[in-house]
């Protein structure tokens, strides 16, 4: 068994409708995947897997919860060695974590997205490419930015957002499958 983590790209089903964690490990459990765990109620799930590819995990994920909660939701699936390596790989490591952002893809995004968001960026904001996700510096609060409503699917691609302090709190998850991290928010 591998262990992976999903992204979804938004836990909320409608109007005032949340997904909550425990239905969201019961459906990975539905699905065939073993150990799911969660970081508090912020749409990461890590799980345990086959030797199946990350898109065959990605495409199993999103039709079981568009069956399970009709609604769909992108859901971007990293394996254990690939999501630490995106979280050793902050350019940013120095700056307070809620301040800085990875943009995690499906598909690498590309240097001239990277330029057009460079153009919009207000000064302060510092931008990189690693691996094809991008890393952002907000400079403040992301929620304080022009910047965060650029960084869409319909013009970046399939991807979503996470901050460094969710990155690096999720990294710890990955050790011991039956037993939850001390302190680690895991529900």
């Amino acid at each position: 068994m591998a262990t992976h983590v999903a992204l979804l790209h938004s836990i909320v089903l409608g109007a005032g409708k949340r997904l909550v964690m425990t239905d969201l490990k019961a459906m990975a459990e539905g699905l065939g995947f073993a150990a799911p765990r969660t970081l508090a109620a912020t749409g990461n799930l890590i799980f345990e897997a086959g030797n199946e590819a990350v898109p065959a995990i990605e495409v199993r994920l999103e039709e079981g919860f568009q069956q399970r909660f009709e609604k769909h939701v992108d859901i971007l699936v990293r394996t254990k060695d690939e999501w630490l390596r995106l979280a050793a790989q902050n350019p940013f490591p120095d700056i307070k974590g809620s301040q800085v952002g990875v943009r995690v893809m499906r598909q690498p995004l590309a240097e001239d997205a990277l330029a057009m968001l460079r153009q919009i960026a207000e000064p302060g904001i510092r931008l990189a490419l690693v691996d094809g996700d991008l890393w952002i510096d907000f400079g403040r609060e992301a929620s304080e930015t022009r910047l965060l409503s650029h960084l869409t699917t319909k013009k970046l691609g399939i991807g979503t957002l996470r901050n460094a302090n969710t990155v690096n709190r999720l990294c710890p998850m990955f050790s011991d499958v039956s037993d939850p991290v001390p302190g680690s928010g895991e529900t």
